[in-house]
Parts: structure tokens; C-alpha cells; sequence
């Protein structure tokens, strides 16, 4: 085979995963993680040959629509940390991820899917958490957020607003928006006095994630 046949077959070869890509972004978007292959190969105009060529397994595409996700919300952190209130840095944050929730299916299993063996997942997920820890030590050391707010809260918010949206997407589409409000109320220092109840635990988040993932 001469090279510049093999050049081309490389070139196919990554123009079907990129299409590939795309389509499994939309269609997971759409219909949750749980949504057919077939369907995703239908989207990208290819066969599903081609699409397990790419992806041998489920997991494989899953992960790696998941990882640019992540990626999506480090990035996000990362610009909130340039507002220069950093209250309003730490909820501009929240409150576009809770949007991109809403949007996109596939955003609430970013943070809260459990691929404890994926290096795919590993290095965009690492960097979201510290971006998404420094932008609440900010706040709060300059006393604009509860100092019992964690990183962990944040997932929690997160679990919480897939079970409104789950509810609510088609019959009451804007709900979310008052939960989300109603969460950030209470991580301002102002705001109620009453103490947290304890965050849960490493362990215990790592339980209720593989709880809560998908079936498939």
C-alpha cells in the first residue's frame, strides 16, 4: 500500500471519528447516554460497522463525549475566576452548568459518572475539580461564600437538578431555574444561619454516583 493511499485512509479514518463524535454529542444531548448506537451512526452517516471500528465499546464513546464535557466545564471555572466578584464568579459558574444541564443530557454524567479506570476521564476531570475548588476558596476567602461550601456541594446541586429536570423538562421547562436559585440563596454567608447538615463523604458521592449512573 503506498503512502499516500495510507495517508488517506488515516484521513478517513479520523473524518469518520470526528463525525462520529459530533453526532454522539447530539444525539446524547438530546436522549441521554442510554440512546441507541444505531441511532448516533444514523446521525454521523455511517454505518454501525464503522461507528464500533471507531468505538469498540459503548463505554469508549461514552467516555470520551463525557471528556469533553469535562473539559467544557474547566474551562468554564477557569473564566469565572476573572470575574472580579467572586461571588458572582462562583454563581455565574453554577449557573451555567445548571443551563448546560438543561441544554444537554450529558452534562450531569460529566461530573457525576463514575469511570474510576478511564485515563480519558481522569486528566479533564482532575482539572475541572481544581478549577471549580479554586474559584470557591476565592470567594470565600474574601467572605463572599459559606465556608462549609465544597466542591462536593456543587455535585450535589448538580444530582439535584437532573432529578427536577427529569420531572419537569417538558411540563414545567423553566423549574429548574427556581431551584437553582434557591440553592445558591443558601450558599451565601448571609443568607440562612442555620449550620449545613454534614457534605457526604469521598465514599459515600462515589456510592450514590454508580447509584445513580445510567443503565445500559
Amino acid at each position: 500500500m503506498g503512502s499516500e493511499q495510507s495517508r488517506r485512509l488515516r484521513r478517513d479514518a479520523e473524518d469518520n471519528r470526528q463525525r462520529i463524535m459530533a453526532a454522539a454529542r447530539t444525539v446524547f444531548a438530546e436522549r441521554g447516554l442510554s440512546a441507541p448506537l444505531e441511532d448516533v451512526a444514523r446521525k454521523a452517516e455511517v454505518n454501525i460497522a464503522t461507528l464500533y471500528r471507531r468505538f469498540p465499546e459503548r463505554e469508549a464513546l461514552i467516555e470520551a463525549v463525557l471528556a469533553d464535557r469535562m473539559t467544557d466545564l474547566a474551562r468554564l471555572a477557569e473564566e469565572a475566576m476573572h470575574t472580579p466578584d467572586p461571588w458572582e464568579g462562583f454563581k455565574g459558574f453554577v449557573e451555567r452548568i445548571c443551563a448546560m444541564q438543561a441544554a444537554d443530557r450529558a452534562v450531569t454524567e460529566a461530573f457525576t459518572a463514575c469511570f474510576p479506570d478511564s485515563p480519558a476521564m481522569e486528566e479533564p476531570r482532575s482539572r475541572a475539580i481544581e478549577a471549580l475548588d479554586a474559584l470557591i476558596r476565592r470567594a470565600q476567602q474574601q467572605h463572599r461564600l459559606r465556608p462549609e461550601i465544597t466542591s462536593s456541594d456543587v455535585i450535589l446541586f448538580l444530582m439535584a437538578n437532573t432529578g427536577v429536570l427529569s420531572s419537569t423538562r417538558h411540563a414545567a421547562p423553566g423549574a429548574w431555574q427556581r431551584l437553582v436559585s434557591l440553592l445558591l440563596d443558601s450558599c451565601r454567608p448571609d443568607g440562612p444561619t442555620s449550620p449545613l447538615p454534614p457534605v457526604p463523604g469521598p465514599e459515600e458521592l462515589h456510592d450514590a454516583m454508580l447509584a445513580a449512573r445510567p443503565r445500559r
